[in-house]
């Protein structure tokens, strides 16, 4: 989704959340742990980190295709005759501007501009709208949503447990999918959606992801997503499909340069603070939460430039880390917000802010604080890796 990076249970049952606070599992859960899946608790859920090698599920996604589970994102339906105008009064963008059947990334924004999250909102039909938050952020993007819509004639209704979402991404994905369904993926657009079947199962089949590769998000009832994953899993069986977690999940949106909440993206942030002002539109109809704070956050920007979201790329092997201080000249210029070892590019790379003075590609002398040790990287243009069309 820009999306959270770094959910799992029995079979064909619905995720669920103890009052005790254990972690939510999702339908796939017996399904991974059968697979040798390394689990790790992520926003309250337990979640696929890794079925192997990290390195080896990564280079699959970029070179032939791999299979996630996704089903810890929070789906929240709106509907109703004034759906779009709770959306647009809700949410930064232009979401009355939606065509059916396609989808537009967006934020929701606190009344200062500070982000909220970073969204995902597919038009599903006329007065029908699904909106995708981060697992993380899925509670507060549903009190946000429920307390704005006052006043409007929509409902906003919590489909978190009515869904299991599996995503099947990389070069050889639509091949794969094609063989499973009569849908018409060739007309299906990037950042659109359409209803199916795929190996029999309903599904609102997405050209969306995470991963900087072609692929496709698969939102189905909690019941069929095991019949669904091992119908992918045989279907992409010659392709070389492999099982993927949330780790290599993480590496491959860095690579890509999407930002990931909590680490791009804050509260602390305005969308213009994160470079991200386009997804504003002040252009449409009426007014929305943060109007007023993100013009101001929009001509602050335009006088005097906030830090920039730059690539950092190692010279050396030590890996920076979020939080880490980016300095040059004896001085700290910024903060590293993402860092992992690259598996495609065979270096450490992060994503930081820093002072527009420092954020041009080939500024010399930068680099990164590693525990006292101040090791050279270069500043490189976001994304570090952008598929071949």
């Amino acid at each position: 989704m820009g999306r959270n990076a770094l959910a799992p249970h029995c079979p064909g049952r619905r995720p669920t959340v103890s009052s005790t606070g254990e972690l939510r599992h999702t339908a796939l859960d017996a399904l991974h742990r059968s697979l040798g899946a390394t689990m790790t608790d992520f926003a309250g859920w337990d979640m696929p980190l890794r079925y192997g090698s990290e390195r080896d599920e990564h280079l699959a996604v970029r070179t032939k295709a791999g299979l996630f589970d996704l089903s810890h994102m929070g789906e929240i339906t709106v509907t109703g005759p004034q759906a779009a105008a709770l959306l647009d009064y809700a949410l930064v963008g232009n979401i009355g501007g939606v065509k059916p059947g396609r989808a537009r990334y967006t934020m929701i924004c606190r009344a200062d501009g500070g982000i909220l999250d970073d969204l995902i909102v597919y038009r599903l039909g006329e007065t029908e709208y699904m909106v995708v938050a981060n697992a993380s952020n899925a509670q507060v993007v549903l009190d946000a949503l429920t307390e704005r819509a006052a006043g409007f004639d929509a409902e906003v209704r919590d489909d978190r447990d009515a869904y299991a979402l599996i995503a099947v991404q990389g070069p050889e994905s639509p091949g794969i999918l094609k063989s499973l369904t009569d849908a018409d993926l060739d007309g299906l657009k990037y950042y659109a959606g359409l209803p199916g079947t795929v190996a029999g199962v309903p599904a609102l089949i997405a050209r969306t992801g995470y991963t900087g590769e072609d692929g496709f998000e698969l939102f189905v009832k909690p019941e069929h997503a095991v019949e669904l994953w091992q119908a992918l899993t045989k279907a992409g069986e010659a392709s070389g499909l492999v099982p993927c977690g949330l780790s290599c999940r993480d590496t491959l949106r860095l690579e890509a340069g999407m930002p990931l909440y909590g680490h791009e993206l804050t509260t602390a942030l305005t969308p213009f603070d994160a470079g991200l002002g386009r997804v504003v539109k002040f252009e449409k109809e009426g007014d929305f939460v943060g109007r007023e704070a993100l013009r101001e956050a929009a001509a602050r920007a335009e006088q005097n430039p906030p830090r920039v979201l730059v690539g950092l790329v190692a010279e050396g092997r030590r890996v920076p880390r979020a939080g880490y201080a980016v300095v040059a000249g004896g001085e700290v210029i910024g903060e590293v917000t993402s860092g992992a070892p690259s598996p495609t590019l065979g270096k450490p790379i992060a994503m930081a802010y820093v002072d527009a003075a420092h954020a041009a590609p080939g500024t010399p002398g930068v680099g990164v604080d590693i525990r006292g040790s101040h090791e050279p990287y270069e500043v490189v243009p976001l994304p570090f890796y952008k598929r071949q069309k």
